[in-house]
């Protein structure tokens, strides 16, 4: 299970709470660019439209821009695949609980390529604070352990 492209600030701006994973509508060339690297999840949420989950702000940058189609955007929504029962329970958290849904990676399982979408409630400015000092107090405690450990 090889991850092939990240989130990094998902996990930094929100609080995640619970985790699904979701199959992913690409095109063949799409496939072939998120599997060599091109793909960004940056700022990428989910939306409840219609019955059906959209992946929004995700871009699929072209693997090869001179044979890809003249009509093709790399910020374009795309499906996700999941079950009409966690469909419907995603919008209901969406629309209730005015929770965020939040792409956080995605990878490779099998032949597939596969989504892992969190639900996410976004943090105050004081909790971030709090992260990067947790964050920064760790890593000098890593510091100090491998430098009498030696």
């Amino acid at each position: 299970m090889a991850e092939l492209a990240t989130n990094k600030k998902a996990r930094f701006n929100y609080e995640l709470l619970d985790t699904y994973e979701a199959g992913i509508e690409l095109l063949g060339f799409e496939v072939r660019a998120v599997r060599s690297g091109f793909a960004h999840l940056d700022g990428a949420h989910v939306t409840i439209r219609g019955g059906e989950a959209y992946l929004l702000g995700a871009t699929i940058s072209p693997y090869q821009p001179s044979n890809t189609p003249k009509h093709y955007f790399p910020d374009r929504n795309r499906k996700l695949l999941l079950t009409k029962k966690e469909i419907i329970e995603l919008g209901d958290i969406e629309r209730t609980k005015r929770l965020t849904i939040v792409a956080v990676s995605m990878y490779n399982k099998g032949k597939r390529i596969k989504v892992a979408i969190a639900t996410a409630r976004g943090k105050k400015k004081f909790d971030k604070r709090e992260t990067l000092k947790k964050r920064d107090a760790e890593r000098d405690m890593q510091r100090t352990l491998t430098k009498y450990s030696e």
